[in-house]
């Protein structure tokens, strides 16, 4: 009997779209993608969108603002601990040129809520907020941080005066901490839109509106003729603006470069 041979190996089909030399991704690739897609989305709220990489950051506020206590498992919350980290990463991640702010919060925790905003309104990039559904209480502060600010139509932002859970003591201190603290969320709406602090102050401590609390609900048109927001819009119209701003600080850049 003649000596058997092996048959030579037949080479793998190839096409236009499939060089001869590309790589074929291991087995456990895809499954270890779509379990960082999952992670992602439960511990902060993003999904990654199989599209093409973009060079803008979506930050989503929603549910309740989560700070130094834990909210009860059944809460939807942000918590500011996973929001400052992005922050930070959109402001140093050069493919990141502008920031898209997406709020339907409740409020939540004051200091917290004013750490998001303060973060927002310190970046170097261009920022751009939405409100959709509702931008309430501490929200307000991180709605108007943004460069330039939408909301919808029949979005809701709620005005009310800063308050206390749990034991307070009834002492001159405990009312001057809180008019104290008052008085920073004043101060920081009033510098980042065109509200005056008469007007602001005059929604906060309206009584007669609200059943259970005082201070004020306005809807999407009121807001923004009372100066806390910039327009009516939504996504399709803040992505617009967002984008016109990156273009112009380019221009800014390239022309600062030929200088």
């Amino acid at each position: 009997m003649g000596d058997k041979t092996n048959p030579a190996p037949q080479p793998k089909p190839t096409g236009p779209d499939t060089p001869a030399n590309a790589e074929q991704p291991a087995p456990g690739d895809e499954a270890r993608r779509a379990a960082a897609g999952t992670e992602s989305l439960i511990q902060l709220g993003q999904v990654t969108v199989p599209a093409a990489e973009s060079n803008v950051f979506c930050l989503t506020i929603i549910g309740q603002i989560e700070g130094h206590l834990m909210l009860p498992p059944q809460n939807k919350t942000t918590k500011y601990e996973h929001v400052i980290p992005q922050l930070v990463a959109a402001e140093q991640n050069p493919k990141v040129e502008g920031l898209l702010v997406v709020l339907n919060t409740v409020g939540g925790d004051v200091e917290a809520g004013l750490a998001i905003a303060e973060m927002i309104s310190s970046l170097s990039k261009p920022t751009v907020a939405v409100v959709l559904g509702g931008g309430h209480s501490i929200g307000v502060p991180i709605a108007v941080s943004a460069d330039y600010t939408f909301i919808a139509e029949t979005a809701t932002m709620t005005i009310h005066p800063i308050r206390l859970n749990g034991l307070i003591i009834g002492v001159p201190q405990t009312f001057e901490y809180l008019d104290k603290m008052q008085e920073r969320v004043v101060r920081f709406v009033r510098s980042h839109s065109r509200v005056t602090e008469e007007k602001f102050k005059e929604l906060m401590f309206k009584t007669g509106e609200l059943t259970r609390d005082i201070g004020t609900t306005v809807i999407g048109p009121e807001a923004v003729a009372h100066g806390l927001i910039d327009e009516i819009g939504g996504i399709g119209e803040a992505l617009r603006e967002l984008n016109r701003r990156i273009a112009e600080r380019k221009q800014g850049a390239e022309g600062g470069d030929k200088r």
